[in-house]
């Protein structure tokens, strides 16, 4: 017999208050809320079997429905803080599922902020999880564009600049050193019963599904908006 089918529930995390960018999960981009295309993009999973938004905004709720999510609760204020980690807010979700009577076998994060992604980074990250069973989550990640042992510097009290992290194997040239990764807000997906154990992510036994540089954009100014915007209208034009 073969494996039994997994159910995997997809989550996107869409707070109300944004410091950096005002009311940021419902602006518009590309003529459209930021928080559709998280949506859009995961409900194309060949995987995700239902998708559900966690916010503690009514409005951002509303938006979330229009575009095919389930937001059957709303998320505490408390869990809603500048200062509130997102783990806190990915155990209450697991939590309150499971409380309902929900099992499921993978969880996935599908944040609002990297409008760029494509619906196979979301299923290459599921995948990698499913095909590891000793891997507790897998984040995806994209190529390093500095290196700390070679153009990235800490400074000093007087303002003396020094190599960020020295290279201990005495390196000449950026292309020997070990291949650097940026973590990436693309998709992760992680094992419901490790959210619930864990007190963060990296903790874990976490493996890395790498995706292209040009899908990694993770908007956090009104400069990534605009940046944003523009790749999208462009894309679309050329199609």
């Amino acid at each position: 017999m073969g494996k039994k089918r997994l159910k995997i529930y997809g989550f996107v995390f869409a707070r109300g208050g944004s410091k950096g960018i005002k009311n940021k999960n419902i602006r518009i981009v590309a003529g459209k809320p930021l928080i559709h295309y998280a949506v859009e993009a995961a409900l194309k999973s060949s995987y995700i079997d239902r998708l559900f938004v966690s916010t503690d905004d009514k409005i951002i709720a509303q938006t979330a429905l229009d575009a095919g999510a389930e937001v059957p609760f709303l998320r505490p204020a408390e869990l809603a803080s500048d200062t509130s980690p997102e783990w806190l807010s990915w155990q209450h979700v697991v939590k309150t599922l499971t409380d309902a009577g929900e099992r499921f076998d993978i969880f996935v994060s599908i944040p609002t902020t990297s409008p760029l992604r494509v619906v196979e980074d979301i299923d290459n990250c599921i995948k990698k999880l499913i095909e590891d069973d000793h891997a507790d989550g897998v984040i995806t990640v994209c190529k390093a564009a500095r290196h700390p042992s070679f153009n990235m510097v800490v400074t000093d009290d007087k303002g003396f600049a020094t190599i960020a992290v020295p290279d201990k194997r005495k390196a000449t040239r950026r292309q020997d050193a070990s291949i650097m990764y940026d973590i990436t807000t693309v998709a992760y997906a992680v094992r419901p019963e490790y959210i619930l154990k864990a007190d963060s992510l990296l903790e874990g036994s976490i493996k890395t599904a790498v995706i292209p540089r040009e899908r990694s954009l993770d908007i956090d100014t009104e400069f990534d908006l605009k940046v944003a915007d523009l790749i999208i209208t462009h894309g679309q034009a050329r199609e």
